[in-house]
């Protein structure tokens, strides 16, 4: 094998080990996919600085809805309250950690909004033993 081909595996097996991240495409990915697609129309720079701003304004809403649900994820599950300030804001678990804890616990069934489901009302639970008659009042004169 030549040089030029066992540097090039080498650099894709190094590429490929990388995590891949769940995040939504940022400004490059959409921007390039915008660029694609205004080519097809005529207007490729066009279509990259929609894309681009399209993809920063996804990646935004995704890492805003992480914030949202660690912060909800914290507020269920204090933590020591004589920590510092550091402690209580770095802690081992991440942000997208807690999110995916939050999300465990409170599966919102698909639905797109964040906010949590309203309880079902409180109702006495039903009795099973018949009401007692009451006597009437007498009549006073």
């Amino acid at each position: 094998m030549s040089l030029k081909i066992r540097s090039t595996l080498a650099l894709v097996a190094v590429l490929s080990a990388s995590p891949a991240l769940a995040e939504p495409g940022g400004c490059l990915k959409y921007g390039a996919a915008g660029a694609v697609a205004g080519h097809l129309a005529h207007h490729g720079v066009l279509g990259a600085a929609g894309g681009c701003a399209t993809g920063m304004y996804r990646r935004h809403a995704y890492r805003k809805d992480m914030r949202e649900k660690a912060a909800l994820w914290d507020k269920e599950h204090p933590g020591d309250p004589n920590a510092s300030w550091w402690q209580r804001h770095h802690d081992s678990a991440s942000v997208k950690q807690k999110a995916e804890w939050y999300e465990a616990e409170h599966p919102d069934n698909g639905n797109a909004s964040s906010t949590p489901a309203k309880p079902a009302p409180a109702t006495p639970p039903a009795s099973t033993a018949p009401a007692a008659p009451t006597a009437a009042p007498a009549a006073q004169h």
